[in-house]
Order: C-alpha cells, then sequence, then structure tokens
C-alpha cells in the first residue's frame, strides 16, 4: 500500500471488532452449553483460523454476515478428536489459548501455524499443562511447532509466569477449568484480563485480583451474547494519524475501554495530547466509549514498567508518534516484542530508519530522537500487520510517498486499513 502526506482532519470513524475478543467469543462459544451469538466479530485472517480450528473439533459455527457469528456449542464433550491438523496460521491467540482446551480433552491432536508460529516459543505454556498432566511433544521438546497433544486427566497447579502474558494466563485457566481441584496463575505485572472478563459472563466463577487469578475445575459455561467492541489496538493507529498531522481531531466510537488495554491514552496524555474519552457502558463485561484524541505539538516521554503489558501491540506506531516528538523517547523493558510476529524492536527500528527516523535498538526497547522530518521511502511489513501499519502512518507526515510492501498482512488485525486512512484527510 502506499501512504501520502495528509491535510489536517476532524473525523469520526469506527475500527473493526477487538481482535482478542473475538478471538475469545468463538472459543468459550465452543465449549460452551448452548448457542453463542457474536456481533461485531473481527473477520481478520487471524479470527478465521480460530473458527476453522474449532470447526475441524466438531463444533458448528454459522458465519451469518463477516461480522456476525453463531456458535452452536455442546459442552466440554462435545470437541471431537480431529481427523486434520489444526492449522492457527498465524494466530498466538490461537495456537495457545486452544492448547489449553485440548489438554483436558481425551483425544490426540495436532497443531501447527505459518513460519512466523514456528519461531514463538511454546514452552512457557507447554511445560505447565504438562504439570497438569497433559502429554505434548513437539519441536525441541515442545519449545516449538508443531506440537501434538494427547489430553486426559489434568490436576490442579499453581503457577507462577516469568512473564505478565495473557496467553499464558488464559491457556492455563482453560486448562484448569477441567482440572480436578483448583488452578492458580501469579504473574509479575497485570495483563490484560478479557478471558476473565468473558468467562464470569459465560457463567464461570473465579478469583482474579492484581497479579493472581484462580479458578476451580469442573466447571462449565453456558452460551452467551456477546458483543465485540472496537480494537483499541487498531484504534492506535487512527489516533496516531491524528498525532502526526498537526491540526487533525479524530474520535474513534465504541471503542473497547478495558484498562489493561489503555496504556496508550495515557502515554498519550503524557505527551501532551488532548484525550476526550466518553464512557457508553460495558458490552459482556468490557467498558466501551468513544474516545477522541488531538494534540498541538507532542513531548518525548519514558515508558516502562507496568505500563508495557498494557500497550505492547502498539509500541511500533507509538515509536512513529515519537518521531515527531521533541525530545528523547525511551521505551524499555519491552524484551517481549522480540517474539511477537517479527522482532518488533529490530524491524521498527530498521523500518524507521529507512524513513531517515533517528532510533536505536537496545536490548529490551528503543530509543527515539525527535522531532525529526521524515522522507518517503519504500518499507516492509516483514509480515507483521503492526510494522505494516506503523509505517504506513509513519507516511503521513512524511516530506514524500512511503511505499509498505507485504501490506496484505495487516488484513490480520484491520480489514479496510488502507481505505480508511485514504478517507482521512481526503
Amino acid at each position: 500500500m502506499r501512504s501520502t502526506p495528509k491535510r489536517p482532519f476532524h473525523q469520526s470513524v469506527r475500527v473493526p471488532g477487538d481482535k482478542s475478543i473475538s478471538h475469545r467469543g468463538v472459543m468459550f462459544g465452543a465449549i460452551a452449553q448452548g448457542t453463542t451469538r457474536v456481533e461485531g466479530f473481527l473477520p481478520g485472517a487471524d479470527c478465521l483460523s480460530t473458527i476453522a480450528c474449532f470447526r475441524r473439533l466438531g463444533v458448528e459455527i454459522e458465519r451469518e454476515t463477516p461480522t456476525t457469528v453463531l456458535i452452536k456449542g455442546k459442552g466440554w464433550e462435545g470437541l471431537r478428536e480431529p481427523a486434520q491438523w489444526l492449522d492457527v496460521g498465524n494466530s498466538g491467540t490461537t495456537i495457545r489459548l486452544m492448547l489449553g482446551i485440548l489438554a483436558g480433552r481425551p483425544f490426540f491432536s495436532a497443531v501447527a501455524g505459518d513460519d512466523s508460529i514456528a519461531r514463538r516459543p511454546m514452552g512457557r505454556v507447554v511445560q505447565p499443562l504438562r504439570e497438569m498432566g497433559a502429554f505434548i511433544d513437539g519441536r525441541e521438546g515442545g519449545s516449538f511447532t508443531p506440537l501434538a497433544v494427547r489430553g486426559g486427566h489434568l490436576k490442579g497447579i499453581e503457577h507462577v509466569s516469568r512473564v505478565a502474558s495473557a496467553q499464558v494466563k488464559s491457556c492455563l485457566l482453560l486448562a484448569g477449568l477441567q482440572a480436578e481441584g483448583t488452578t492458580v496463575v501469579r504473574e509479575p505485572a497485570v495483563s490484560r484480563d478479557h478471558t476473565e472478563r468473558m468467562l464470569q459472563a459465560f457463567g464461570v466463577d473465579l478469583e482474579a485480583e492484581p497479579g493472581r487469578v484462580a479458578v476451580k475445575g469442573g466447571q462449565s459455561l453456558t452460551g452467551q451474547y456477546v458483543r465485540v467492541p472496537g480494537d483499541v489496538s487498531s484504534a492506535a493507529f487512527i489516533w496516531s494519524a491524528a498525532l502526526m498531522v498537526p491540526g487533525s481531531r479524530v474520535k474513534v466510537r465504541d471503542v473497547g475501554l478495558n484498562p489493561t488495554r489503555t496504556g496508550i491514552l495515557d502515554v498519550f496524555r503524557m505527551m501532551g495530547a488532548e484525550v476526550l474519552v466518553e464512557p457508553k457502558g460495558k458490552w459482556c463485561g468490557e467498558p466501551v466509549g468513544d474516545v477522541t484524541v488531538s494534540a498541538d505539538g507532542l513531548r518525548a516521554v519514558e515508558v516502562g514498567g507496568d505500563l508495557i503489558p498494557r500497550l505492547i501491540d502498539e509500541i511500533p506506531v507509538l515509536a512513529v508518534v515519537a518521531t515527531q516528538a521533541e525530545g528523547t523517547t525511551i521505551i524499555k523493558d519491552a524484551a517481549e516484542l522480540k517474539v511477537k510476529e517479527t522482532n518488533r524492536i529490530a524491524t521498527t527500528t530498521t523500518e524507521l530508519r529507512k524513513l531517515g527516523a533517528q532510533v536505536e535498538e537496545t536490548d529490551d526497547g528503543l530509543i527515539i530522537y525527535g522531532p525529526t522530518r521524515l522522507k518517503g521511502g519504500v518499507c516492509d511489513s516483514h509480515g507483521d500487520h503492526r510494522i505494516g501499519m506503523a509505517m504506513a502512518i509513519a507516511g503521513l507526515a512524511a516530506s514524500d510517498e512511503v511505499t509498505v510492501r507485504n501490506a496484505t498482512a495487516i488484513d490480520v488485525s484491520f480489514p479496510g486499513f488502507a481505505e480508511l486512512l485514504e478517507q482521512l484527510g481526503a
């Protein structure tokens, strides 16, 4: 795709449904008793991989429209041994959460994905699932895909995670629902809590406090109506567009306001942006509202610690915005970026430098010097949707056109991104 400098704009838009909530709506509906309807579903490649996997597990799933999904669940026992391997595509959420479900099912399954998934670490969920009693093997002792799973009788454990990861936590909670006794997950910082909120909406009793979640085994889920809010991670790119074009203001309507996901808004405020939040209640336990962002000048910030899990997916575009801020922006404690779809520390640095940005790569983050007048050029997504979108946003403040190669990767989380970006300032 091609991104060109924009004139100042004042617009009100919507973004596609939240990817994390879309995944969970399908998964939890698949293991629930009764019908679950998911509206506002994200029809991106990752979420479609989740649907495909659960269809192979014997679940009847109908797409009434591109964004409305009907799941006819038959409970835990409704899942069947798949005749084919389960292909998660590019989706880390699909594979890690599904492993928690498969770990307690008394059948064999084989799970793999694309080249990116083959590089992503699975030991962080495989090892605790083995401790619970599941039999899992794979490449390098089960550290990488493809993985073979033979589920069965599980026992609850207390797991202390070395990283604040919603995927690890969610995987073990889903296994814990099938286990004998209580499963406890502790983590060093609060990670996103969509799983806890949605499990409770589906009738699960659990204990949740900052840094600790516990669930008793033997619980079942009941089908629900799930309305998916706009994805705050997708909205971050649209808000960033307004910050890259001085004099602009953009409102994103009906976006998720889960406090474990809104760290990017806190950082925008720290940078001097005006952020107006208009709450509109809760959808399936998730706070929702309209958020308007604008700025008249930005200042550099230091971002690290407990903020990082709350904005981990937004760091590439935050680095782009920081190129236009006065001073030196430091992003630290973000080593987890190295095991995303790409090593996002390296790819963000490489691609921004192509556009003339002054960026340094560190062991656990980035240093960005600003403000810098960006230039046009040719960038590459490296198959990573967030890198592709971040470079397109950089093009809004460049002196000439920015071309993003391998832009089809953006469809993983934000179908229609190029068209929406074109509308801004048109």
